[in-house]
């Protein structure tokens, strides 16, 4: 099975707007998620979505172009990684989103399962991104 879903968007805003939509809690709880959150290497986040506590620690932040964080799904165990890259063009950022090590799930289905669902999410995620920064740029 595959491990790595990869996304790949060009974004039409400078990644210092893009970097603070996904490394900032007041930005990521509009937008994305619940978040209890701080871009700093070693910091214990916590992303909160209904009955779903996603836990993980941040292992790199490096502004305005490198974020990874370790990624738990509550009552799984199970530790993948997501690993957010920007790199700045003439039209704004091109974003890179990698969330890895998904084959670790105990079993085939569950890993195929987590598979399709987190592909599906981050899909979700960045259209909803790009129109948070659309529409933060209006006012």
């Amino acid at each position: 099975m595959n491990d790595v879903i990869k996304k790949e968007q060009q974004i039409n805003f400078p990644m210092e707007e893009v970097w603070k939509a996904i490394a900032t809690a007041e930005e990521i709880s509009t937008w994305f998620i619940q978040a209890d959150f701080k871009a700093e290497v070693g910091y214990e986040y916590t992303f909160t979505h209904e009955e779903t506590k996603i836990t993980g620690q941040v292992l790199e932040a490096s502004p305005f172009h490198t974020l990874i964080y370790t990624w738990i799904v509550g009552g799984t165990g199970v530790e993948t990684t997501v690993k957010w890259n920007l790199e700045e063009n003439e039209t704004g950022t091109f974003l890179t989103l990698e969330h890895s090590g998904i084959s670790g799930y105990p079993t085939k289905e569950m890993a195929t399962n987590m598979f399709s669902s987190f592909s599906k999410g981050w899909e979700s995620c960045i259209v909803n991104l790009d129109k948070y920064l659309t529409k933060q740029n209006v006012s």
